[in-house]
């Protein structure tokens, strides 16, 4: 009883971090939904939705450049109930808007303000949850966001059918002020920690920038395993940005078919969060975070060859449930090899980074698709997803290398 008492006292916060973190999760999907919606209602043009997929992306690789210098200098608590505020205000302005450039300018707000919270959320996850905990936490949090993928948008949906796209978009305003106020129950864990850092200047930006270079110099290792991730995602990215023009035009599904396949593929996510938080202590970063890539790439090679809804499904059942396993293993052991001191830094620079190839990827494969044809092009994707892949786990075998991931086991509940 005592023991049991004690468990929950450790946990008490980060339970409350996951509450929070899960409701703008779920906003994230619900007003992204729901503001697809508006703006073809509004406009009547699959162009001018298209340009919804633009300006987030666009928005936070311009601020991104200096996000990680604000936050490394903030309280990471403040910055997220702040941030939480914001996009709860922006977006309940969104449907009093008369045109689509309000529309839109919102949505760049609103994607500069997310841009501040998730490296802001990731330092403060790793400030509070200890190091023998982490790896729970974040099976948990990969659960949550899995449930968040399948329940945002079917709340989206159930709140359109029963009111409508501006109740629905209201109402996923409140969630960020609920989110809000949970992080406010939650302790001031970096108080004191930012005491050492120069006042906000472009010159301390460029400072940072440099002192960012310099620990990527002094952590070679670090940036070739972060580098060789960069690259599967990339390629799974572009996999993903061409998806339903694969499903439907190569391998010939029906409209209704690709939206079951995405059920699908949100069940198999679902799933695998459940697995992977019930047996993340029993399983090593390596096996996690390599094991999960390793199938995921293996679930991307059955969709590129797929011929029939059976198999294309059976693919996407099996890369949905081992990302979670992925994730995992790559925040954990992201969150171990990153010093607290620099990780907004180093994870806003590297999602500029990611921001500007991710663009980059998407055109070259169109203009690849045009050139020989769209599954040829996803075949050579998911084949170099998988070599990317298999590089990785030779790093993670390597008696000189295999270390680096090794270190983050050590530390037990």
């Amino acid at each position: 009883m005592e023991r049991s008492k004690k468990e929950w006292t450790g946990w008490r916060f980060p339970i409350l971090l996951l509450s929070a973190m899960g409701l703008s999760t779920i906003g994230d999907f619900v007003y992204l939904v729901a503001i697809n919606l508006l703006v073809y209602n509004m406009t009547d043009s699959a162009a001018a939705v298209a340009g919804l997929w633009v300006v987030g992306p666009a928005a936070a690789i311009l601020t991104r450049f200096w996000a990680g210098s604000v936050i490394d200098r903030a309280n990471k608590r403040r910055m997220m109930i702040w941030t939480d505020i914001i996009r709860g205000i922006l977006v309940a302005l969104v449907p009093f808007m008369t045109s689509v450039w309000g529309v839109y300018i919102l949505l760049w707000f609103i994607s500069m303000a997310k841009s501040f919270f998730a490296p802001a959320s990731l330092t403060y996850t790793t400030t509070l949850v200890p190091e023998a905990k982490r790896k729970r936490f974040n099976a948990f949090y990969s659960l949550t966001t899995s449930g968040a993928f399948i329940i945002g948008p079917a709340i989206a949906g159930a709140l359109v059918i029963i009111g409508s796209v501006d109740i629905a978009i209201w109402i996923n305003a409140a969630s960020f002020f609920v989110s809000a106020l949970i992080l406010g129950w939650l302790p001031n864990v970096d108080a004191e920690k930012t005491a050492g850092l120069n006042p906000l200047s472009v010159r301390a930006i460029a400072e940072d920038f440099k002192i960012v270079m310099d620990f990527g110099k002094s952590r070679i290792l670090f940036i070739v395993i972060l580098g060789i991730y960069l690259v599967f995602t990339l390629m799974t990215f572009a996999m993903d940005a061409q998806e339903v023009v694969f499903t439907q035009r190569v391998v010939g599904l029906s409209e209704v078919e690709y939206s079951l396949l995405i059920s699908i593929t949100g069940i198999g996510a679902l799933l695998g969060a459940g697995a992977v938080a019930l047996l993340a202590e029993k399983l090593s970063i390596r096996m996690l975070f390599g094991g999960g890539l390793l199938l995921v790439s293996i679930g991307y090679l059955m969709y590129a060859f797929s011929q029939s809804f059976a198999m294309i499904s059976a693919g996407f059942m099996i890369l949905g449930f081992f990302n979670a396993f992925a994730n995992t293993g790559y925040t954990t052991w992201y969150q171990y090899q990153v010093p607290l001191e620099l990780m907004g830094r180093v994870t806003s620079l590297y999602g500029v980074v990611l921001s500007v190839f991710q663009i980059l990827f998407v055109l070259g494969m169109g203009w690849m698709a045009d050139i020989v044809s769209l599954r040829l092009t996803i075949i050579i994707l998911a084949a170099l997803s998988l070599l990317s892949v298999l590089w990785l786990i030779a790093f993670m075998w390597m008696p000189k290398q295999r270390n680096i991931f090794l270190e983050a086991d050590t530390k037990k509940v």
